[in-house]
């Protein structure tokens, strides 16, 4: 065919086509009427009555419950001997670590000798006290005898001031034999005070467990120095092993929660949730953060590891009843709203809404089980709208 021949006859097909269109329309079965066009296609979900449950997901770390630091209680000290290892089951008073005793032992000796000396030192002042009273009994027998011979003028003057001095002085030198006596018992004290010091220091060079639960860290080494002022403690036991989740939560949902709600807890790459309770919900909320702080205790002895991150479903309510999903439900100024549908009509209306989750809202009122609404309420059609509505799956 020659392009003039195709040419007029794409004319001819244009021309037609009208014509065609005319004649459809006149032969319509309805015509001279009007068909009512059918609305967009929207997604519409069904309310029903289902199981609920709210829950609040908090997270943060494992910690102690309550960690126990075992510091030296002597300075300067080596350590000579370690008798237990990070993730040891320790007891109350067992030995950790042992410290050297040498100085101490040196100490020991020392004080024992200044005791002995001490104890001599009291016997020898009580001996002297003995000879101190009875020269005192002779002296003053001598003096009283002297006074009677004097009164019959058989003594002299002299002899009379000498016997005089010598009952003084045997008097003044019982006195000096109790005050060296009491010098002696106050010595005695003295060193029998430093021998209980000593020992003391002694039984501290065995560094104890003074609680039982897990040795979670070790910082003492083998010939380091004990110092009493160390930042740092030579172990820590966490106190009957006892290990919680300590997490944090937004202070919205603080109001909801009570001591002993259960939660579940999942730990850093574990796929096997431990079972919990709320111990504890701190009073005070970060000023900066708006976070509360809350403890959860594990059931029984749980595989979990200090310091792991770990996050917590705590369930606040459980109930059944008329739910919708989230996506149905639109927030105002006015309160929720939802987009009711009956005969492919949209109608906007108030409801009322209690516990929230796993996607779905419990309708209290406002909706009831088996009405219609749309699934995203909001996004395109508004109240008074007619819609062809499309069941979700």
């Amino acid at each position: 065919m020659t392009p003039p021949t195709i040419l007029r006859a794409a004319l001819l097909a244009a021309a037609l086509l009208p014509a065609a269109g005319v004649q459809a329309q006149t032969t319509s079965p309805a015509a001279g009427q009007t068909a009512p066009a059918a609305g967009p296609s929207v997604t519409v979900t069904m309310a029903k009555t289902t199981e609920i449950v709210q829950s609040v997901v908090v997270s943060g770390s494992m910690v102690a419950r309550d960690e126990v630091l075992v510091s030296p209680e002597v300075d300067g000290l080596q350590i000579v001997e370690l008798l237990a290892e990070e993730g040891d089951k320790v007891v109350a008073g067992q030995v950790l670590a042992r410290l050297s005793r040498t100085t101490l032992d040196v100490q020991k000796a020392q004080n024992d000798a200044q005791i002995a000396r001490a104890e001599a030192v009291i016997a020898q002042s009580n001996a002297q006290i003995t000879e101190s009273q009875a020269n005192l009994v002779a002296a003053n027998n001598n003096f009283d005898r002297t006074k009677q011979l004097r009164a019959s003028g058989n003594v002299s003057n002299e002899t009379f001031d000498q016997r005089d001095a010598a009952a003084r002085a045997a008097e003044a030198k019982l006195n000096s034999s109790r005050q060296a006596l009491a010098i002696a018992n106050a010595d005695l004290a003295l060193a029998r005070a430093q021998g209980r010091d000593i020992e003391v220091k002694l039984a501290r060079t065995q560094i104890k467990a003074p609680a039982a639960g897990t040795l979670s860290r070790r910082n003492a080494k083998l010939g380091a120095t004990a110092a009493m002022a160390s930042t740092e403690p030579l172990f820590r036991i966490i106190a009957d092993g006892a290990i919680e989740l300590e997490a944090e939560v937004a202070e919205v949902e603080l109001p909801g929660l009570r001591v002993g709600q259960r939660v579940s807890v999942l730990q850093a790459g574990s796929t096997v949730p431990l079972e919990g309770s709320i111990r504890l919900i701190s009073p005070e909320v970060d000023k900066a953060s708006r976070l509360g702080r809350l403890r959860v205790s594990l059931k029984g002895d749980q595989p979990v590891s200090v310091g792991a991150f770990a996050r917590g479903v705590i369930e606040t309510g459980r109930k059944s009843a008329v739910t919708l999903p989230l996506s149905a439900i639109t927030y105002a100024r006015s309160g929720p709203t939802v987009q009711s549908v009956k005969d492919g009509k949209v109608t906007t209306r108030q409801v009322q809404l209690g516990l929230a989750g796993d996607g779905r809202a419990e309708i209290v009122s406002g909706i009831s089980d088996g009405e219609t609404v749309v699934a995203r309420a909001g996004t395109f059609v508004r109240d008074g709208d007619m819609i062809t509505p499309i069941a979700t799956q």
